[in-house]
């Protein structure tokens, strides 16, 4: 999509910064992911308005060949000027050294301003103290449950704690004691659930300047023993194989609980059954100690901006234009991704939604997770190692210590760079 556009102030100054063929003209070149690829189209119009000299060449990019054809574009000299970055993928093309330092264009900015973000999505888009990325939208893990389960095993409110958690998750696992049923669906295929318990208990996951595991530490030793314990008392199914369908089997109440995200409150709204839409609910997560909500993860998507662009002050107007709290607004409304700005929540179609409101409350003690480009590899490994352990194959502390050598390996050029510098 080419957005015509003409003459202001501003876009003279970035028409004299970015010259080529256009004359005064201003092509930028935006790459975006999967839905949010075709929905932030509709809000390119009203950037048209306000700068009539850019052009903006929109590419939607389907998520599953996103980072491939990052890499591709980077070794071929051909990243976008603008683009959209899932926020774990930012230290892996920091490395590369193709995302511009934002720090300055923040800093003089009328418009962004880190207080008007979530502190921990902020954080995740500072590597080496230099800001890299401005979030677009944010995203982290919440419980999801079936409200008239828990009252009926007396339950008036959602569990705070990991005690309460737990002894809530025995007396629904005690209305079936003929196993046909289960207080927890806990994906053995998924690493999220023990690397989200290992956030609430502190642990830091990798030690020695993030090139070393520490899954062996004993913050993480006990939020993986934690997390064991949904398996070894009958609390949660084992393999995946025994939930096809996530919807069907919370509807049915093979399950009462399941941790997952904001793209989940539009399918639960479409796939539960009638009689059901009053009766599944959302919350933060419980936490490890009496400082509810727990801790969750930092997620979501950032704009950065291309170091080799030649029009980065039109690159930092489209930034600052898609970061409005009103287009944040609208981009919400279009996809169902929650707004990164604080103000955007105020919008009555945000904050008047319990189920919503519960991302806003959880959102407020969220963490970044450990800012190396092998984490996705790292978190493979972890995955692999739930996966044992839901079939207590081996003792935890065994499991733990053989993820931390997969680590290892897995840093090892990380540890040999860190040492030639």
């Amino acid at each position: 999509m080419i957005i015509a556009v003409a003459g202001t102030v501003l876009a003279m100054v970035i028409g004299l910064a970015c010259g080529g063929d256009h004359g005064s003209r201003v092509r930028l070149r935006f790459w975006a992911m999967g839905a949010e690829g075709e929905n932030v189209q509709k809000l390119l119009p009203e950037f048209e308005r306000r700068h009539p000299e850019i052009d903006v060449d929109l590419q939607a990019i389907p998520w599953t060949a996103a980072h491939e054809k990052l890499l591709t574009a980077f070794a071929g000299d051909a990243l976008p000027d603008i683009w959209q970055l899932g926020n774990t993928w930012i230290p892996e093309f920091e490395l590369l050294g193709a995302l511009e330092d934002l720090g300055s264009w923040e800093t003089a900015s009328s418009t962004i301003d880190s207080a008007s973000y979530f502190s921990g999505i902020w954080e995740t888009n500072l590597v080496g103290g230099r800001l890299l990325g401005i979030p677009w939208y944010v995203d982290t893990r919440v419980l999801f449950y079936r409200a008239d389960i828990f009252r009926a095993v007396g339950a008036a409110r959602p569990p705070r704690t990991w005690d309460e958690w737990l002894e809530l998750s025995r007396r629904i696992k005690r209305l079936h004691p003929d196993g046909s049923a289960y207080a927890m669906l806990v994906p053995t295929n998924e690493f999220i659930p023990p690397l989200v318990l290992g956030l609430q208990t502190g642990s830091t996951f990798l030690r020695e300047h993030d090139t070393r595991g520490d899954f062996s530490s004993p913050e993480f030793t006990r939020a993986f023993t934690f997390y064991t314990g949904f398996f070894e008392e009958g609390l949660a199914p084992v393999g995946v194989t025994q939930v096809t369908n996530i919807y069907q089997g919370l509807a049915e109440g093979f399950f009462a609980m399941y941790i997952t995200g904001p793209w989940n409150l539009g399918e639960f709204g479409r796939r539960m059954p009638d009689s059901l839409q009053d009766e599944w609910a959302t919350a933060p997560l419980p936490s490890p100690d009496e400082h509810y909500p727990g801790t969750s993860i930092a997620g979501g998507s950032s704009l950065v901006m291309s170091t080799r662009s030649s029009c980065k002050d039109a690159v930092w107007a489209l930034i600052e234009y898609l970061s409005d709290p009103a287009q944040q607004t609208a981009f919400y409304r279009a996809t169902g991704n929650l707004p990164a700005r604080r103000e955007a929540w105020v919008d009555s179609a945000i904050r008047g939604n319990p189920r919503i409101d519960a991302f806003y409350h959880q959102l407020g003690n969220v963490r970044a997770t450990p800012k190396v480009p092998e984490w996705e590899q790292i978190m493979m490994r972890l995955q692999d190692t739930a996966e044992m352990t839901s079939r207590q194959e081996r003792p935890v502390d065994e499991l733990l210590a053989m993820l931390d050598r997969e680590t290892d390996r897995i840093l090892e050029k990380r540890r040999w760079l860190l040492h030639e510098r």
